[in-house]
C-alpha cells in the first residue's frame, strides 16, 4: 500500500461463478419434456404432411439443443477463475446465447423458405391430426416455458433457452389455428401461412439474443449505463481533480465491471477517495466490480501520467 496509489477490488455482491437462481434441474425437467413430444410430433407432421408440424418438431429440435447447450455452458461457467482464465468461463453462457441466437436465424430462413415453396405449390394437409398435435405442443411448451421460468431468465443464455421455447409455443398456437381453418375450410395455404408468422417471430428473437451476446463479446457498456455520466459523477467526488482511462463493461450476463484512472489533490487522501468512489458506483450506477487506480496529482494531464488516454478525459 502507498500513499499515492491504490487499487481497490471489490467482490461483494457478485459471485464469478453461475447465478445461483439458475437452476440445472428445471432446464433438465424442460428437456426431457420437449424431447419425448419432439418424436411423437414428427411422426403425425409427416403422416399429416403438415409443414407447420414438421416445422414445429424441428423448432423443438432445436429447442432441446438450446437446452443441452445452456446446460453444458452452465458447468463451465460455474468452474472457479484460474490459470489463463483470470475471470474464469462465465462467457461459456454468453457464446451459448450467441450460438442460440444464431440457430434461431438459420432455422428461420430455412422454414421461410419451405413455407413460400407451399404457397406457390400447396400440400394436402390433414387438419384433424395438425390441430390435435398442435394443442398437444402447446401443452407441452407451456409447461417447459414454466420450469425454464422457474430458472434464471437475466442470465443470455438461460434467456437463449427460453426464447427458443416461447418460439415454439408460438409455432404450436399458429399450427393449430392453421389446422382449423384447414379442417373448417379446405384451405391447404394456411400451414405455409401460419409458419410464416412464425418465421418472423423467430427472426426477432433470434436477432435481439445476437446483439445482446454481441453487446457482451464485444465490452460495450452494460445496457442502460451511460459512462459519461459516470465519469461525471465521479469527478464531483471530493478531491478528484481528473479521471481517465475508465471502462465499463460487462462480465457476463448482469456483471458489470469498472475501471478508472483517478487523479487526486496533493492534500487528498487516495484511500478515503477511493471507498468514496466505490460508494458511488454501488450506489448510483449498481457498479461493485470496480478496478481503481488512485494517484495523487503530480503533472499535468492523464497524457503525461499514461502514453496515451483511453477514451473520453473527465477533467475540473
Amino acid at each position: 500500500m502507498h500513499d499515492d496509489h491504490e487499487h481497490g477490488h471489490d467482490h461483494d455482491g457478485h459471485p464469478h461463478g453461475v447465478s445461483r437462481d439458475a437452476d440445472r434441474r428445471w432446464l433438465a425437467i424442460a428437456l426431457g419434456v420437449i424431447a419425448a413430444f419432439m418424436a411423437v410430433e414428427v411422426v403425425v407432421g409427416v403422416l399429416a404432411q403438415s409443414l407447420a408440424l414438421i416445422s414445429d418438431a424441428a423448432h423443438m429440435l432445436t429447442d432441446a439443443a438450446a437446452i443441452v447447450l445452456a446446460l453444458v455452458a452452465m458447468r463451465f461457467a460455474a468452474r472457479p477463475a484460474g490459470g489463463r482464465y483470470t475471470f474464469g468461463l462465465a462467457r461459456a453462457e454468453i457464446l451459448s446465447a450467441a450460438a442460440n441466437g444464431l440457430s434461431l436465424l438459420l432455422l428461420a430462413g430455412w422454414l421461410g423458405y419451405e413455407a413460400i415453396a407451399r404457397l406457390t405449390d400447396p400440400t394436402e394437409v390433414t387438419g384433424w391430426m395438425v390441430v390435435v398435435t398442435g394443442l398437444l405442443g402447446l401443452a407441452v411448451n407451456v409447461l417447459a416455458a414454466w420450469a425454464i421460468g422457474k430458472a434464471n431468465r437475466t442470465s443470455l443464455n438461460v434467456q437463449g433457452a427460453y426464447q427458443h421455447v416461447l418460439m415454439d409455443m408460438f409455432a404450436s398456437v399458429a399450427a393449430t389455428a392453421a389446422g382449423l381453418v384447414v379442417l373448417l375450410t379446405g384451405w391447404a395455404r394456411a400451414d405455409a401461412v401460419a409458419t410464416l408468422v412464425v418465421v418472423v417471430l423467430m427472426i426477432r428473437g433470434g436477432w435481439v439474443l445476437l446483439r445482446e451476446s454481441a453487446r457482451v463479446l464485444l465490452n460495450a457498456a452494460p445496457a442502460g449505463v451511460r459512462p459519461e455520466a459516470i465519469g461525471v459523477d465521479m469527478l464531483a467526488a471530493e478531491g478528484v481533480v481528473e479521471v481517465h482511462d475508465l471502462h465499463v463493461w460487462t462480465i457476463d450476463s448482469g456483471q458489470a465491471a469498472l475501471s478508472a484512472h483517478v487523479l487526486v489533490d496533493e492534500p487528498a487522501d487516495c484511500h478515503l477517495v477511493r471507498r468514496e468512489l466505490e460508494r458511488v458506483l454501488a450506489a448510483s450506477h449498481s457498479i461493485t466490480h470496480t478496478t481503481l487506480q488512485v494517484d495523487h496529482q503530480v503533472r499535468e494531464s492523464a497524457d503525461e501520467h499514461c502514453e496515451s488516454a483511453h477514451g473520453q478525459v473527465h477533467r475540473r
